[in-house]
């Protein structure tokens, strides 16, 4: 595949087809970010019309794949979850000491209905404003960590 896409002076993502067609202020966007991260990617332009469909990044040359992920994660904001430190209480509303993959942090639990479960495994914590935090893999976790939030479930 003979494309381009990477970021332009300005900070803008630009992209060029594999018939040299160059596209200004573009954006790439997971279908699926929770479930399949890597599967379903498109590269939209600024109107939303889709200019290039991506079944999986693995089939996109090494550099353009890195240039799609780092333009993606500027845009996408969901922390994940890798240990919970302590609780405030376990009863809601409560307090979380978590650490993620972007750092420590606190959040508010405003209710048990705030965790979701989106698969076995795969659970979606919004905190009280509004921020989705994720836990990618609930059996990979601390045994601390799963007991505290065996409460909750």
């Amino acid at each position: 595949m003979n494309i381009q896409f990477d970021q332009g002076p300005s900070g803008r993502w630009f992209f060029v087809s594999a018939d040299g067609v160059q596209n200004d202020h573009v954006m790439a966007v997971r279908s699926f970010p929770v479930a399949a991260p890597e599967e379903g990617i498109a590269v939209v332009d600024i109107d939303g019309k889709e200019l290039l469909w991506i079944p999986h990044l693995n089939q996109l040359p090494e550099t353009v794949r890195c240039n799609i992920l780092t333009a993606m994660n500027q845009r996408e904001f969901m922390p994940q979850i890798l240990k919970l430190h302590e609780v405030s209480s376990f009863v809601t509303p409560s307090t979380w000491d978590i650490e993620t993959d972007r750092g420590p942090t606190t959040l508010l639990l405003k209710g048990e209905e705030d965790i979701r479960r989106l698969s076995g495994s795969v659970l979606l914590v919004t905190d009280g404003h509004g921020v989705q935090f994720l836990i990618r893999d609930l059996s990979q976790m601390d045994r601390h960590s799963r007991k505290l939030l065996d409460r909750f479930l």
